[in-house]
């Protein structure tokens, strides 16, 4: 989403500018154009000529260098801009944009924005609970077209431990891409189900798969970005949850039928990415199971709730999106399972294909629609197929 976007990077002075050079970095690999501005006393912590080499640019920090052509220099920039991003926010800056005050480069460029502007605040926790800048805050956040991002908690520069760490640069990113994507599912609330379930055989063993939530959460990531209102409920999965999404992490095929169950009456669009145990010990042992001389150990299992059947069932005039992992007859079962479940479409893919299976950030797959049309997709990154499966959630909505 970032590809040829155009960021204006405001530094601060305060410690966490270093993160801000990585914030340049990982904003240049996503394929967006950098400027950045920095406040004199953002110069004594990181030199020009550092965030020059990485974003490729000049760095704007006088207000009256000589023209090096007619454009006025803070009003060209903040034309210039799709999104102005502070980080770090300083104290000081945030009063000044709160007031209006414009002193230095930065704060009249702000001053000028025709773009979202977020601000990623960084200081001491003193600081940020000081009234003064609890009131900065306030009406900063009740601007429009401004978001303060939240700040974290450890321990700071000072060696205080307390809340005031800028965000990190990866969740900085986020926060941009949300802000460039138009809010096309603007608030429409969604359900999403992803990664795997476990079903323990006793307190050392369990039956699980090898789904690692990848896709789920690309869609939840994107669903959030288009502005909708997104569960994101979770098996186990070492994977961060996406910003701006309601987390509801489980365990068991039943916690995870319990959990949309709760948000169904008021989901509008229901997406299974999850990969559910079909199936669960009948008996679980509380204390751990012996290795036994014969080597051999028979498990009896019994069948899970069937989630994508139940709800699919009841679905009245709501968008329900199934995904097949299937490794032979991938046509056969995907459009079985469509039509039993009463899916608007399924998204299927070969798991014995390279860079398409369960762990992979690729995947290559078909499309089944419930009117009998298919559509056949390239390998892509699972961020890019999430956005396409987006697209046809719209369409389906405007059916």
């Amino acid at each position: 989403m970032l590809q040829n976007k155009r960021i204006l990077l405001g530094v601060c002075g305060g410690i966490s500018a270093y993160k801000s050079v990585d914030l340049v970095s990982r904003l240049k690999k996503a394929g967006a154009e950098v400027q950045v501005v920095m406040t004199e006393a953002a110069t004594h912590f990181v030199t020009p000529l550092t965030f020059q080499t990485m974003s490729n640019n000049v760095v704007h920090v006088e207000m009256f260098n000589q023209l090096s052509n007619m454009n006025v220099e803070h009003i060209s920039l903040a034309k210039w801009a799709d999104c102005i991003v502070i980080a770090p926010a300083t104290a000081n800056t945030m009063a000044k944009l709160a007031y209006g005050i414009a002193d230095n480069m930065l704060s009249t460029v702000a001053l000028a924005a025709r773009s979202p502007i977020l601000l990623a605040p960084a200081m001491n926790t003193g600081m940020l609970r000081a009234e003064a800048t609890q009131k900065s805050l306030a009406i900063l956040s009740a601007r429009s077209g401004v978001e303060i991002l939240p700040t974290g908690s450890g321990l700071l520069a000072c060696q205080d431990v307390g809340e005031g760490k800028m965000a990190e640069p990866k969740e900085i990113l986020s926060y941009i891409d949300r802000a460039l994507t138009k809010k096309t599912l603007q608030d429409v609330e969604i359900t999403i189900t992803a990664g795997p379930t476990l079903e323990r055989i006793d307190p050392v063993r369990f039956v699980s798969n090898h789904s690692s939530g990848k896709m789920g959460y690309a869609l939840a990531k994107a669903a959030a970005d288009r502005g909708a209102k997104v569960h994101l409920i979770s098996g186990p999965s070492r994977l961060e949850a996406p910003v701006g999404v309601d987390f509801i992490p489980v365990e068991s095929t039943e916690e995870m039928f319990r959990a949309v169950e709760s948000l169904f009456s008021r989901t509008r669009v229901l997406i299974k990415a999850a990969a559910p145990s079909d199936f669960k010990p009948a008996h679980y042992t509380e204390e751990k199971i012996k290795k036994r001389e014969s080597g051999e150990m028979a498990i009896a299992l019994r069948p899970n709730p069937d989630i994508a059947k139940h709800f699919g069932a009841i679905k009245g005039d709501r968008v329900i999106v199934g995904f097949a992992a299937e490794s032979h007859n991938m046509r056969t079962y995907a459009e079985k399972k469509l039509k039993e479940k009463n899916f608007n479409f399924i998204v299927a893919n070969n798991i014995t294909e390279k860079d398409a299976g369960f762990r992979a950030d690729t995947n290559r797959v078909e499309i089944f629609f419930s009117d009998g049309k298919a559509e056949s997709l390239p390998i892509m990154d699972k961020s890019a197929l999430a956005e396409i499966i987006l697209d046809k959630v719209e369409q389906e909505l405007e059916s």
